[in-house]
């Protein structure tokens, strides 16, 4: 399995998991329960996306126009 993705929070990790499933890739959260362990405080880097090894490739590039998206739409004053 290969880390892929840090989230910022669990959502986040599942709306990149469903990105993923949605391309044909199987992905796993990893820590999810871990946020909730520390309490009200977030701490970040605790919740992961995994993938196998040989989709790893795909699901960065799935990814990164993922998170460029986000910034596009930010820039337009669409977000």
């Amino acid at each position: 399995m290969t880390r892929v993705y840090t989230a910022n929070s669990i959502m986040d990790a599942h709306i990149v998991k469903g990105l993923l499933e949605n391309a044909g890739i199987a992905a796993f959260v990893r820590g999810a329960y871990l946020q909730g362990g520390i309490g009200e405080l977030p701490v970040l880097g605790l919740v992961t996306v995994e993938v196998a090894d040989a989709d790893s490739a795909r699901a960065q590039a799935l990814i990164e126009s993922y998170d460029n998206a986000d910034v596009e739409d930010s820039e337009d004053g669409m977000a």
